[in-house]
């Protein structure tokens, strides 16, 4: 029997088997790629007999291979915190899927385990920009120390940031080889101090963000800011690390990033929305309108990411949109239409 481990190659993916692993250690194929790289069940070769674990990818993008594995007799556990769709049943198939805003995959472990590897929960809840959550771990736990909080964040935030690229490439680490380097660790201060994974990750993290804030931003209105990154590897890996602090800083606008990935396209734009249930109906309007640009690159990329598109606890919207089609200028209207959807629910 071969067991698989499956996972996002992001901070939540890596601290959610990590925390699994620590509870139940045994020798297991690894599988995952980037941040973006989320139809990973379909990689797998798994046979009659065999066990998947499944950790933060969202079903939809998987659900056609996690029904393919259970006909043919594979056991499967799968936790994820993303929209699911329609959920399979079988017996073969132990499910965990928790889609409130305050959740990650790393929390649903630490439920799981309860509560046996806690510090790597709150790493992982720190990496999926969920401080609040984090910090509530860290209260129940018993971890106080200020100071060793800080670094569990900053650890989480570097290891978020190493998951974000067009491919492993990109990336100062893959996923594979940053998991089996935190393995042997059951204290997040151990593997900071122990290995060299953690200030190198830093100080590319800083150094991108440096270079990125060194460019202006194509688009600054007072109800939008439009920042368009070179094609390079420090751009892709720091789009969402960027993002973040935009619009952690100033709420009060619409905020995209943009990679280019060919002369005329862009890797992704991300903008915050204030007002969840109303982005769904917001994206299908977009797509009704009838403008032949709006219908060919937003609809369908709106669409896609309406899957995954997470309500935060603090009530903003994270929107995160990939679609090779986008041409520069649409994604300044696109930006400009989430601030005049922002102006809008404002008198709602």
């Amino acid at each position: 029997m071969t067991h698989y481990d499956v996972f996002n190659g992001d901070a939540d993916g890596i601290c959610a088997l990590h925390q699994l692993r620590l509870a139940q250690p045994l020798d297991s194929v690894l599988v995952t790629g980037v941040k973006r790289d989320n139809a990973l069940l379909a990689r797998v070769p798994a046979q009659a007999g065999d066990e998947v674990n499944a950790f933060d990818i969202a079903l939809p993008g998987n659900v056609d291979a996690l029904r393919a594995m259970l006909a043919h007799g594979v056991r499967v556990r799968y936790v994820d915190h993303h929209e699911p769709g329609t959920r399979p049943e079988h017996p073969a198939l132990d499910m965990l899927i928790d889609t409130a805003p305050e959740v990650c995959t790393s929390v649903l472990v630490d439920r799981l385990l309860d509560g046996a590897h806690r510090r790597w929960a709150i790493v992982g809840a720190f990496g999926d920009n969920l401080a609040a959550t984090a910090l509530r771990l860290a209260d129940a736990g018993g971890f106080g120390d200020s100071a060793r909080i800080a670094r569990w964040r900053e650890l989480g935030e570097c290891l978020n940031y190493n998951a974000y690229g067009l491919s492993e490439n990109d990336l100062v680490y893959r996923p594979a080889e940053l998991y089996r380097a935190l393995r042997p660790f059951a204290d997040p201060d151990a593997f900071i101090d122990g290995q060299p994974h953690f200030a190198r990750l830093r100080e590319a993290r800083r150094r991108d963000l440096q270079q990125a804030l060194r460019i202006a931003p194509m688009l600054d209105t007072p109800r939008a800011c439009l920042r368009a990154l070179p094609d390079e590897r420090w751009s892709r890996r720091v789009i969402g690390t960027l993002a973040n602090l935009l619009v952690d800083g100033d709420r009060s606008r619409a905020h995209a990033v943009a990679v280019p990935v060919t002369e005329a396209a862009v890797q992704a734009q991300r903008a915050r929305l204030g007002k969840h249930r109303y982005l769904r109906a917001a994206a299908q309007d977009l797509d009704r309108a009838g403008d032949e640009d709006v219908d060919a690159a937003g609809g369908d990329a709106f669409r896609q990411e309406d899957r995954s598109v997470r309500q935060r606890p603090d009530g903003d919207i994270v929107a995160e949109v990939e679609d090779s089609t986008h041409q520069p200028a649409f994604l300044a209207r696109a930006v400009d239409w989430a601030a005049d959807l922002r102006d809008f629910f404002a008198f709602m």
